[in-house]
């Protein structure tokens, strides 16, 4: 699920930052004792109620909260202080970790405990994944911002290649108890480290977004983003299939293979593995081959890999497909969450996050139940052999979603659309808000203005604009008014601080139409209500 970039010598240079050296070194840890967590969780099933439905559902416990939450806590990442906010999941998560070890401890584990308290967990990891997403460029100069997440990926999948060998002989030594405590152990380092670091305070003017405006301005984004809703879409289908995978692993590898849970762990392990070795090649792999050709060709062998478990019983063999499934699957993932990241400005980066997150999320929750119920009226091989070619299906179906690069005009902020300074003074709770921009336009060019001006308005809709549109004076037609509402004065002068450079050439564009000798001239006005 994370991304990769190329790693050269200049690459390491964030390791340089003593905070994100020890911030990096902690998540490894605490990533480790999260992959020995599930494996766990998924092997504990198996012995409590060992059916395809009900170890798929440890996934889905995984999954639906993620689902649920991740928006509001991508709202609230942008709005909070993502300091105190990562404060407060880590340890909420420690917490649910613990409790589970202590209570697997004394016996009192039952399949639906294991559920909830997995589901518990799964609430912290909700509210933390888009704050920790969107920390980095706090932590690092914006230069090594690409850098910083490239070796993310890498920490990420070192603890991949660990956690599950050393989960797996844990529990196998110990048992499942110990797995879960060593989890709660392992949220200390992060925790540590984050209430160390003082983050640089940055001060506005502008009033804290309320929760249900920043997810609306969120939603506004999401529905005006093509590359974005591009990247969702390709994400949530991939995960339909590719879910059964994960789902249906630990069944299939206690009932149908017989193996131990420290093979079941080493399994797990060449998944990690075939993953650090993508993260090498996709670079390379990246600079010949477009984005899409690149996910779907990684869509193709993540699918053969599932089919190969319809069929093949010989563990050797199954391990070198878990390898060629971790690599297809990190190309496939740090592919979509990158881009994730890099297609949207910085106001809005976490709650992208939250979104992309969903559709990952709810692609694994709603594949994992389907999956498993398969799996229980026709079989595990079944379940393999159709899921594969829904992932084949998948990259027909979504033909028409392309992924492609996004210039860094898209998303650098352009500090260009100065706010109205005589109107500084405005109660920010006022509105809703009309802005009227009045143009004088040569008809013989205005069919070309209109169509610019469309485009420019989705940038307004995207923006924080509810509605949106342009009008031409009938007794005049070379007045042209363009109207935009917002929901209050305050969202109105974040709409000004959102503007990013590819905004301004759209903007500049249309105002070239522009005719008269004075500029456009604009017009700010607020709904009257009735007075009390």
């Amino acid at each position: 699920m994370e991304g990769a970039e190329h790693i050269r010598p200049s690459a390491f240079r964030p390791l340089a930052n003593a905070v994100f050296r020890a911030l990096w070194i902690a998540t490894v840890v605490s990533n480790i004792g999260s992959w020995m967590h599930e494996v766990g969780a998924a092997w504990l099933m198996t012995s409590l109620a060992p059916t395809p439905i009900m170890v798929a559902l440890v996934q889905s416990a995984a999954s639906l909260p993620v689902f649920l939450l991740v928006l509001p806590a991508g709202a609230l990442a942008d709005v909070l202080d993502r300091r105190t906010l990562l404060m407060l999941t880590q340890s909420w998560m420690l917490l649910s970790a613990a409790a589970l070890g202590v209570m697997t401890l004394a016996g009192l584990t039952t399949p639906w405990v294991l559920l909830l308290l997995t589901a518990i967990l799964a609430i912290g990891s909700a509210m933390n994944a888009p704050a920790w997403g969107a920390i980095t460029p706090d932590l690092v100069p914006r230069v090594d911002v690409p850098a910083a997440v490239a070796l993310g990926s890498v920490g990420f999948n070192i603890a991949r290649v660990i956690g599950p060998a050393l989960g797996g002989a844990v529990l196998a030594t110990f048992g499942p108890a110990y797995v879960f405590l060593l989890n709660a152990v392992s949220y200390l380092g992060v925790i540590v480290v984050i209430y160390r670091w003082r983050r640089p305070q940055r001060e506005s003017v502008l009033p804290k977004e309320r929760i249900m405006s920043a997810i609306r301005a969120g939603g506004r984004y999401v529905s005006h983003a093509p590359h974005l809703q591009s990247i969702l879409v390709r994400t949530f289908v991939f995960m339909l299939g590719g879910s059964a995978l994960w789902a249906l692993l630990p069944l299939f590898a206690s009932h149908e293979l017989g193996l131990t849970a420290a093979e079941y762990g080493t399994l797990l392990g060449a998944l990690g593995l075939g993953a650090i070795g993508g993260a090498a090649a996709l670079p390379g792999v990246r600079r010949r081959t477009s984005l899409d050709l690149t996910v779907r060709a990684a869509t193709i062998v993540f699918a053969a890999a599932a089919l190969a478990y319809a069929f093949v019983r010989d563990y050797a063999f199954l391990l070198g497909a878990m390898f060629a499934a971790g690599g297809a699957w990190m190309t496939i993932m740090s592919t979509f969450s990158l881009q994730a990241q890099l297609t949207v400005p910085s106001w809005v980066r976490a709650r992208a996050i939250a979104f992309y997150t969903i559709m990952f999320q709810a692609g694994m929750a709603v594949g994992s139940v389907f999956w498993g119920w398969v799996a229980t009226h026709k079989g595990l091989p079944f379940a393999f052999g159709t899921a594969s070619a829904a992932m084949v299906a998948g990259i027909v179906a979504t033909a028409r979603f392309r992924l492609q690069e996004v210039p860094d005009l898209e998303t650098t902020p352009s500090n260009h659309w100065p706010l109205p300074v005589e109107l500084s003074e405005l109660d920010p709770d006022q509105g809703p808000v009309l802005v009227l921009v009045e143009y004088e336009i040569d008809p013989a060019s205005s069919g070309e203005f209109v169509g610019i001006m469309h485009e420019l308005g989705v940038v307004r809709r995207r923006d924080g604009a509810t509605h949106w549109g342009i009008f031409y004076d009938a007794g005049h037609r070379t007045r042209y008014i363009e109207t935009f509402v917002v929901e209050s004065w305050a969202e109105h002068m974040r709409q000004h601080g959102r503007f990013t450079l590819a905004d301004k050439q759209a903007q500049d564009l249309a105002r070239s139409f522009h005719v008269h000798p004075s500029p456009p001239k604009v017009s700010h006005f607020i709904y009257a209500r009735i007075q009390q």
